[in-house]
């Protein structure tokens, strides 16, 4: 269900616009590595929801994006 949430806030032909424009990740590191990083288009989806809305960032809700306002601000 998250998945298709996304898919419905970053549809594919505007993701396939996006991607390229996003810097590449830098290797984690083997020591200390920690968090993972949220997927960018989980956080994009997020941006989205914020912009269509008009909500604050901390009143996103996790079940939107699966990641919480703050990461995606």
């Amino acid at each position: 269900m998250l998945g298709r949430v996304i898919e419905e806030l970053v549809p594919d032909a505007l993701w396939q616009r996006v991607e390229p424009l996003l810097p590449a990740r830098p290797p984690r590191r083997s020591r200390y590595p920690s968090r993972l990083p949220v997927d960018d288009r989980a956080a994009l989806a997020g941006i989205v929801f914020v912009l269509k809305t008009g909500i604050t960032w901390r009143e996103l809700p996790r079940e939107v994006a699966g990641c919480s306002g703050v990461t995606c601000w």
